[in-house]
């Protein structure tokens, strides 16, 4: 019988050898040309082609493709490449990220200090919550989220803090692409529920999972926003429901607040407005049917 070869660590299953090789060959010819191009000021075909050590056929190929997604531009009138805007907008959230985690980091410290409990830093992405960043509490038992980490928007306290400050359709639309799973018993899995969840998150200013997502764990958000008032995350703190009680959280959520509009502050963000929306009205999550229960 033939002994199938042993997999290595780290390799998908679908890996056979030289067709994903010569895929993986492709990309990196393609960011070698993208290096290139973002270091010149212009460049024509043949520079591009000299520099990356390609034909001009193959470089040309690359460029094209690059230039579909917006990564390069071409000036047809002096035949030159160069860097395209998408490149310039994914940096740009790469420092908006590294902006906000390190300018965050002396807020969480200071929050975890005065709750005695992890404090979390999340930014939104396009269907869920992403952990960036994370100040552990000293206590035997606490939360830990690895950066990296995804939670549901609505199953998360900094998930729903983003969701209370976006409009009626936003949030229509953000549930209707990841749909309302339950993870555990308290999960507002019911468009209802949540509804109303948001609202009160709004008028009061933070957010609480109450076990929603990991039981046994209770977490208190807030959202920090960009600036153009709009929610891009959020700072929590969480821990085990013996120590973060019902008793604690009109102490520990104000706290939470203000580390959120701090954090906000120092990355140049601006506050919401204050005057209800419709994003705080209940019946507008009906209107546009946000979501279904599964």
């Amino acid at each position: 019988m033939e002994t199938a070869e042993k997999r290595q660590r780290g390799r998908p299953r679908a890996f056979h050898g030289p067709a994903e090789a010569a895929s993986v060959q492709s990309l990196d010819r393609a960011l070698r040309i993208l290096a290139i191009v973002a270091e010149g000021s212009g460049l024509s075909l043949s520079e591009i082609a000299a520099q990356s050590g390609l034909p001009a056929s193959t470089a040309y190929r690359m460029l094209t493709t690059l230039e579909n997604h917006g990564m390069v531009e071409f000036d047809s009138s002096d035949q030159l490449w160069s860097i395209g805007v998408e490149t310039f907008r994914m940096g740009a959230a790469f420092l908006r990220r590294r902006k906000l985690v390190d300018r965050a980091r002396i807020v969480m410290q200071e929050l975890m200090e005065k709750t005695s409990e992890t404090a979390n830093l999340g930014v939104a992405e396009d269907d869920c919550v992403v952990f960036v960043s994370q100040v552990e509490t000293h206590q035997a038992i606490r939360a830990f989220f690895r950066p990296g980490t995804r939670s549901s928007f609505h199953a998360s306290g900094i998930g729903k803090a983003v969701l209370a400050h976006l409009e009626p359709q936003r949030v229509g639309a953000v549930l209707r692409r990841t749909g309302l799973e339950r993870f555990t018993e308290k999960t507002l899995s019911d468009i209802s529920a949540l509804a109303r969840d948001l609202v009160t998150i709004k008028l009061r200013g933070w957010s609480v999972d109450d076990e929603e997502r990991h039981p046994g764990m209770r977490c208190v958000a807030a959202a920090i926003f960009n600036e153009f008032g709009e929610p891009i995350g959020g700072v929590s703190v969480s821990g085990p429901t013996v120590r973060v009680t019902p008793e604690r959280l009109a102490e520990i959520g104000p706290q939470v607040h203000d580390a959120a509009a701090e954090i906000t502050r120092m990355i140049g963000g601006l506050p919401p407005r204050s005057s209800p929306s419709r994003a705080a009205e209940p019946g507008s999550l009906f209107e546009i049917g946000a979501a279904r229960s599964p």
